[in-house]
């Protein structure tokens, strides 16, 4: 049985953008292994939330498409069989020269897998058994590479249905989805983020230290009088460029200025006294 997507997050089928959103952030904030929560369902928050915040993903969940089992052979084949019973297993009124059969060929198997943002920025090996239309099982390994993108389809040639075994094989593809991370989004090659700054801090000027999302420290200068909600930039710390991983994009730290909910009154008396300067 399916896992519904929509009671994952607990939110209604006509929920809006943002209230799946919100959800989500609620919901991986809660249930991160980080934070001692439990990694099935974390990436099981994770899987429905890049469906559901997916215009096109969604629709299609919203609206699934028929799926026909490995036994059903669509187009000329199937009609050829159906006129075969018709006319004693043999001859076809309208196809004389055999068309049918010679359209006969190994079709392509297509398959899905979701892995992590930290899986794509790396890499990764998957290798898993495949049962073939014929019944045969068959053992395949590919490797993802570095800095793929979402919705990205892998062509495997020679490895699919096997159907016809005088006829070359058909191929395998595999499409590639990347599931959402709670503090990194992505935006081609580069990773956006956040990062927060006291208030002093942000008038008076200092040096951070963050994480990048392969797990090294990164020192941000913060300059003074830095702003709410501006973005830094440091190149080379984005996700890897799939054609050329020696390349990779940047990383984008949006400044958010913490405010202090509450202040003493000799604070309260200095803040005047300065305000006043």
């Amino acid at each position: 049985m399916s896992t519904d997507h929509y009671q994952t997050l607990g939110v209604p089928r006509n929920a809006s953008p943002d209230d799946i959103k919100l959800a989500y952030r609620k919901l991986a904030a809660t249930h991160h292994p980080d934070r001692g929560g439990n990694t099935a369902k974390f990436q099981e928050i994770q899987q429905a939330y890049s469906v559901l915040s997916d215009p096109g993903k969604k629709t299609e969940y919203d609206n699934p498409r028929e799926e026909f089992s490995w036994g059903h052979q669509a187009g000329p084949q199937s009609m050829h069989d159906i006129f075969s019973q018709f006319f004693g297993g043999g001859h076809n009124p309208f196809d004389p020269f055999g068309q049918a059969q010679r359209q006969q060929r190994n079709r392509t198997i297509n398959l899905q897998t979701s892995i992590s943002l930290i899986d794509a920025f790396h890499g990764k090996e998957l290798t898993f058994n495949l049962t073939l239309p014929t019944g045969r099982a068959q053992m395949v390994n590919i490797k993802i590479p570095p800095g793929i993108n979402d919705n990205t389809v892998l062509r495997i040639s020679g490895l699919g249905d096997d159907t016809f075994p005088n006829m070359p094989r058909g191929d395998l593809h595999l499409t590639v989805n990347v599931e959402q991370h709670p503090e990194y989004t992505r935006d081609g090659d580069d990773l956006i983020k956040e990062i927060h700054v006291h208030c002093i801090d942000a008038m008076l000027g200092k040096k951070i230290t963050t994480t990048t999302i392969d797990g090294k420290s990164l020192e941000v200068n913060i300059n003074p009088g830095i702003q709410h909600n501006q973005t830094l930039s440091t190149p080379g710390y984005g996700m890897p460029n799939m054609s050329n991983t020696a390349y990779r994009g940047r990383l984008l730290m949006t400044v958010k200025i913490i405010m202090p909910t509450t202040i003493s009154d000799a604070q309260r008396e200095l803040l005047k006294n300065f305000h006043q300067l």
